[in-house]
């Protein structure tokens, strides 16, 4: 074979490398909406795997405890969030958690055994406010957590600290043209390995006041009438791929999942996940800003990030590279305690759903 020859078959195949990109596992796709407007949802051979409940999921410690009884505020003392459940409800619920997030340590991570009431270890503040963050969850976020709800399992999977967090990144050196990379040129796994701004999390989902996602604009230059003028720069953009690229490898789907190819903007041509998807978005920020952003005066040095605020959540908290959480097996039916009846908040309300878009053969 002539050296020509074989440097041109030799690009061919690294071009088809390239192309599949590092998931070189079998691939399936499957159309929604109209042929030719690239509505195709991508998905890995691994992640259409059958998910078995019995191993994605811990059981209940014990047979759940018939409802009624004395008041768990009425047996134990310094009961502030779990009062309102029977005595027995509240041991049950107690157990579960320890599953959840300590079984090697069990019940002493958060409390002292001498005195069960106090509140002198840090672990019991945080858990408490947690058990709020899940109630608050499974009652005003429906519209992201449907009827499937959360328990703390969602995001611990039986360790303390959920492995998939963030904080504020470092500060650099930005008081200089060489040490400003402006969050770029620094790949991790959050904006899939590229050069992508590292700091959307911080951007667009620290709290509520976090900046607004959509940096579309109706208008394709710069104009001097107010109307249309277009004020998206790069940089924004590029901030907002970063979140998007986060979103598509937390879920393990590609852009389609949620945008219509045909016009990426239009809400009317999305698919009716996009707006599940902007409800999740802000029950992060929600989550991160009214729940544990307000610990970061609770939590120890050793756990806060290097400007020393609090681990916090993002969407791969969750999900964990599928695209519902845990295969969407439900724990919280079990676990009455985490979903009370009464509403505690208002969620805002979203742009107008889509409709489903029409599958086509």
């Amino acid at each position: 074979m002539k050296p020509n020859l074989m440097l041109r078959l030799g690009a061919v195949v690294l071009g088809a490398a390239l192309l599949g990109g590092c998931q070189l596992e079998t691939k399936s796709a499957k159309q929604y909406g109209f042929r030719g407007t690239g509505m195709d949802q991508i998905t890995l051979a691994s992640a259409n795997k059958k998910i078995d409940p019995i191993n994605v999921v811990p059981p209940p410690p014990y047979d759940p405890p018939k409802p009624g009884g004395r008041p768990a505020k009425e047996a134990y003392q310094n009961v502030q969030v779990l009062g309102d459940i029977s005595e027995d409800e509240f041991s049950y619920t107690m157990a579960a958690i320890t599953q959840w997030i300590a079984p090697e340590q069990g019940c002493n991570y958060c409390h002292n055994p001498a005195n069960m009431a106090s509140d002198e270890i840090y672990t019991k503040k945080v858990a408490r406010r947690m058990l709020q963050m899940t109630r608050n969850i499974n009652t005003n976020w429906t519209q992201h957590v449907k009827q499937t709800g959360v328990t703390c399992y969602t995001c611990h999977r039986g360790k303390a600290v959920p492995t998939e967090n963030w904080a504020l990144p470092a500060k650099g050196n930005e008081d200089t043209i060489l040490g400003n990379k402006h969050g770029q040129n620094a790949p991790l796994v959050s904006t899939a390995y590229s050069s992508l701004p590292n700091t959307a999390f911080a951007k667009y989902l620290l709290d509520s006041n976090s900046a607004p996602i959509r940096v579309q604009t109706t208008y394709s230059h710069p104009s001097q009438y107010a109307a249309t003028k277009n004020k998206t720069t790069t940089m924004e953009a590029e901030g907002t791929y970063s979140l998007m690229m986060h979103t598509s490898s937390a879920l393990g789907v590609n852009c389609t999942f949620c945008h219509n190819a045909g016009s990426f903007q239009a809400w009317n041509m999305s698919t009716p996940k996009r707006v599940g998807a902007w409800y999740g978005y802000r029950m992060v920020r929600n989550i991160n800003g009214e729940y544990i952003g307000t610990l970061a005066s609770v939590f120890p040095k050793h756990r806060l990030g290097p400007q020393g605020d609090p681990l916090k959540v993002n969407c791969t908290t969750c999900h964990r590279g599928i695209n519902k959480p845990l295969g969407g097996v439900s724990m919280v039916k079990d676990y009455p305690a985490l979903r009370p009846s009464a509403p505690m908040v208002t969620a805002a309300a979203a742009p107008a759903p889509a409709a489903a878009p029409t599958k086509m053969p």
